[in-house]
C-alpha cells in the first residue's frame, strides 16, 4: 500500500477529505457529494464549473460506531425504509458554482471555500421499495447522459464511469434471469425495514 501511495499522492489527497468528513448514524441524516465537476451552459453559450451535493433535511445524528444489535449487514437500509414509512425524507440539491481556475479535471481535488452556492430545490423520498420490484435495474445511471444546459467537465472519469457503466448495464440485462434477490428484499420493505 505504502508504494501505491507514494506513485499516487491524489489518493493520499483524497483519503485525507474523506477522513475529515462526517460520519453520520445514517443514510436519512447524511451529505452526498457529487464526485465530478459539471459546466452550465446558459443559453447565449456562457459557461461555469458546477459540483453539487444534496444535505439532508433531517437532523444530522453522528455515528455511534457501534455495531447493529442483531449484527445486520442491512441495518443502514432498514434503518432509511424505515424512517420514509414514518415520514418522507428530505435532502436539499446544493448547487456549488466554481470560478474559471477551479479545478474541474480531477475529482480528486476540492475547489476553495467560499464559492456561491444555489439552494436549488428539494428532493424528497416518501416510498422505498426493492431493486427487485423497482424499476432501477433497467436503467443505466450514465454520467453522460445530460439535458440540454448541462455539459461534462473536462474530467476524464466522467467517460470511463460512461463505459463502466454501460458495460455493467449490459451485463446486468444478459444475465436479467439469473440475478439473485436483491440484499433489501420487497418483504423487508413492505415490512418497514424489519430484516
Amino acid at each position: 500500500m505504502r508504494a501505491f501511495l507514494a506513485d499516487h499522492p491524489e489518493t493520499v489527497q483524497a483519503l485525507a477529505l474523506i477522513k475529515k468528513r462526517q460520519v453520520t448514524s445514517g443514510f436519512a441524516n447524511s451529505t452526498f457529494n457529487s464526485l465530478n465537476a459539471f459546466r452550465f451552459v446558459a443559453a447565449a453559450g456562457a459557461s461555469v464549473p458546477v459540483r453539487w451535493s444534496t444535505v439532508p433535511v433531517q437532523p444530522v445524528a453522528a455515528d455511534s460506531a457501534e455495531p447493529s444489535a442483531a449484527g445486520d449487514k442491512n441495518d443502514l437500509f432498514d434503518d432509511l425504509i424505515a424512517q420514509i414509512a414514518q415520514h418522507p425524507q428530505q435532502w436539499r440539491l446544493i448547487m456549488t458554482i466554481g470560478q474559471a481556475d477551479d479545478p474541474t479535471n480531477d475529482a480528486t481535488l476540492p475547489w476553495p471555500g467560499g464559492r456561491q452556492q444555489i439552494d436549488a430545490c428539494t428532493i424528497t423520498i416518501d416510498e422505498a421499495s426493492s431493486e427487485d420490484s423497482g424499476r432501477c435495474t433497467a436503467v443505466n445511471y450514465d454520467p453522460l447522459v445530460l439535458p440540454s444546459g448541462i455539459e461534462p467537465s473536462d474530467d476524464p472519469l466522467l467517460s470511463t464511469r460512461s463505459a463502466v457503466y454501460a458495460r455493467s448495464f449490459t451485463l446486468r440485462a444478459e444475465k436479467k434471469n439469473e440475478k439473485p434477490p436483491s440484499a433489501v428484499t420487497t418483504q423487508e420493505v413492505q415490512a418497514g425495514g424489519k430484516s
